[in-house]
């Protein structure tokens, strides 16, 4: 097989980028906590990059639309990891891959005061899915239904500047990962 054969059963019908943030105030790590009726996971603050949308910018956008956290606010943006997800989920569209660009800075105590508690992600009928913003010791964040799944590489570092220990993440293949 060549490397530009598809290695999962179903094409995936398009590939897609998502930009996400880190968003550390001392050892705390900002997560987003959605509790659905069959589940609760956790994603890192971001979204996906509209079309010609440079990264760096969307990633800011981003991270200004959920938490509120203007460029001003925080540390460096530093692009620290990229993580490839091949997954379906549930619905006649076929699944896109998804390839995650995942930024990383840190605010003081006084900003974090100050950013938002919750995030409404807005649904296909016009309504809105609430999140809650949880702020979490990164050493703890191993073992959480973490998307995409970099909990246990952040659960291992050193401190919350440490380098990760590789910039591209183990690819999610999960055929029955719904958390994106």
């Amino acid at each position: 097989m060549s490397t530009t054969e598809a290695t999962t059963e179903k094409p995936f019908s398009r590939i897609k980028v998502r930009v996400t943030g880190l968003v550390f105030c001392g050892d705390d790590v900002a997560l987003l906590r959605r509790d659905r009726t069959d589940s609760t996971h956790y994603t890192t603050i971001g979204g996906n990059v509209a079309a010609g949308e440079d990264f760096r910018a969307a990633a800011v956008r981003e991270l200004q639309e959920e938490l509120g956290l203007a460029p001003d606010q925080a540390g460096d943006l530093e692009l620290v990891a990229m993580a490839d997800a091949r997954v379906s989920r549930p619905g006649p569209t076929a699944p896109p891959r998804k390839i995650h660009l995942i930024y990383r800075t840190h605010v003081t105590p006084e900003v974090r005061a100050t950013l938002a508690t919750q995030e409404f992600d807005e649904l296909p009928d016009g309504g809105h899915e609430v999140g809650t913003i949880e702020w979490i010791d990164y050493r703890k964040v191993g073992d959480l239904p973490l998307f995409p799944p970099i909990g246990k590489v952040l659960a291992q570092l050193p401190s919350p500047h440490a380098p990760l220990p590789a910039f591209e993440l183990e690819p999610v293949t999960d055929q029955n990962y719904t958390w994106i």
